[in-house]
């Protein structure tokens, strides 16, 4: 993968990852793109459903809520490509529940995999964009993480989280040419938001100023911008996509 630029994207199979995965590919990318252990099946038929398999992209198995095993994995991943220029830091869970009835379960399932696991990814890859004097991460935060949410203390937490780690880490990073900032998505038209209810769709676009979901493209174009040439000097930013629904 030495000939051309090397793109790492966590929950890569998710509505968001998928289109990012695409759009990197259709702008000369390679791309690593990760699937938790155990489900190499259907990675393969994600790849054949969506017509992303080819010479480009390899699927990397990679348990992001384990510490020990990405220090693993990442090292001898980093050995065999030599470097990763962009990180995309998608993976993510939800676990709602008021907080008053709120498991301790659910909330550390949530912050291990949307927040701790930024840590054990990132920290890898970021020394190794560091030494080359160069590279992107870009963190998939959300509304709900500038807004809050109801039902969603655990996500919002971690989604909030993240912004302050993009921010911190960018200004580790400006003198060694690494930019680090975050995407955060509104409503999305994912099949995880398409397939609710019509009605309760539609109370949900009558909230957004532009009425209507964004695109996975979209999204995945705004990343795109971040890793490309025309976002080098842009860092420690939060670049929402979110139709208008909270403006800061």
């Amino acid at each position: 993968m030495a000939d051309k630029k090397i793109a790492l994207v966590t929950g890569a199979a998710g509505g968001i990852g998928t289109e990012v995965c695409r759009l990197f590919l259709n702008n000369g990318y390679k791309v690593v793109a990760t699937h938790r252990p155990g489900k190499e099946q259907q990675a393969a038929s994600w790849l054949r459903e969506e017509n992303l398999d080819g010479a480009d992209i390899q699927l990397l198995a990679l348990d992001v809520s384990d510490h020990k095993a990405v220090s693993e994995v990442l090292a001898e991943a980093l050995r065999e490509l030599g470097s990763i220029d962009v990180l995309v830091n998608n993976a993510g869970i939800t676990r709602d529940a008021t907080f008053k009835k709120m498991s301790w379960e659910q909330w550390q399932q949530v912050m291990d995999t949307n927040l701790n696991s930024l840590f054990s990814v990132t920290q890898p890859i970021f020394n190794k964009m560091c030494e080359q004097g160069s590279g992107r991460i870009i963190n998939i935060s959300s509304v709900n993480g500038l807004k809050g949410q109801y039902g969603q203390v655990n996500y919002s937490a971690a989604k909030a989280g993240m912004i302050g780690f993009t921010k911190a880490l960018a200004a580790e990073g400006a003198r060694f040419g690494v930019c680090v900032n975050a995407v955060a998505p509104g409503y999305t038209a994912t099949p995880m938001v398409t397939a609710i209810r019509e009605d309760v769709l539609d109370s949900i676009k009558a909230t957004i100023p532009m009425k209507r979901l964004a695109t996975t493209e979209e999204v995945a174009g705004a990343v795109l911008y971040l890793a490309g040439e025309h976002g080098g000097y842009v860092t420690g930013e939060t670049l929402s996509v979110n139709g208008g629904l909270y403006m800061q």
